[in-house]
């Protein structure tokens, strides 16, 4: 079993705040804005904030949501899915197969005091995907028919046109929105990162790791598996 974590959610550039994190661990995922048009009206900040503790200003409620990845935790999802058109996470994603995870990072805003939380803001695991099936790379955006009835909630199936590089879909049985982040940032701050990212990743944890995929071995993702709730 190997790994990819991915950098997903709401941050100070899109839509210009962060989720947060408490000292109990419990946290809020808000999804960025959708930057591309729709072939049907996708859920909006306004549509998600009953569900949120978080308060949405009032120039973001009627903005559409990219609501990517979907958890069927979360509001207005469906199954456990996630695409993406950037080859820079496409790439390691499309290298996964049947029973390797993706998980999920967010930056998010530090809500309180804990000796385990960095101050301000740090990256958190929050949710993972053990993969169903094999990912898969639709031609020009278009998903083959036969797994359109997996991907068809999905945020990029629903844009004009669609335009995912890979497509993934978790098991409903083996993947799940966390209930407590798991820090990957050091409680020094959070730029810097823990050893999950430079002893258990591939990653130096040098630089601007927070927005880079991470990569995880057999070994690694034995490892991982050990501090995941």
């Amino acid at each position: 079993m190997r790994a990819v974590a991915i950098n997903i959610g709401a941050n100070t550039n899109e839509p210009g705040f962060r989720g947060p994190v408490f000292p109990d661990g419990t946290f809020e995922y808000i999804p960025i804005p959708e930057s591309e048009p729709t072939t049907e009206r996708v859920p909006t900040y306004g549509d998600l904030a009953p569900a949120l503790d978080t308060p949405i200003p009032d120039s973001l409620r009627e903005t559409p949501v990219h609501l990517d990845p979907e958890f069927p935790e979360y509001p207005y999802c469906e199954q456990y899915t996630y695409g993406d058109e950037h080859g820079v996470k496409a790439g390691p994603l499309s290298e996964l197969s049947a029973g390797d995870m993706l998980l999920f990072y967010a930056t998010l805003t530090v809500d309180g005091e804990a000796e385990w939380l960095p101050p301000e803001w740090g990256a958190f695991m929050i949710g993972h995907f053990v993969l169903a099936a094999d990912p898969v790379t639709p031609e020009a955006g278009v998903v083959p028919e036969s797994e359109r009835a997996y991907f068809e909630n999905n945020a990029h199936t629903k844009r004009d046109p669609p335009d995912a590089r890979v497509l993934v879909r978790g098991n409903p049985e083996q993947s799940r929105l966390y209930e407590a982040a798991v820090a990957l940032s050091s409680p020094a701050g959070g730029t810097e990162a823990n050893d999950i990212v430079t002893e258990v990743s591939a990653d130096s944890g040098r630089g601007p790791w927070w927005r880079r995929p991470l990569r995880f071995d057999d070994h690694a993702t034995a490892r991982l598996r050990e501090r995941l709730p």
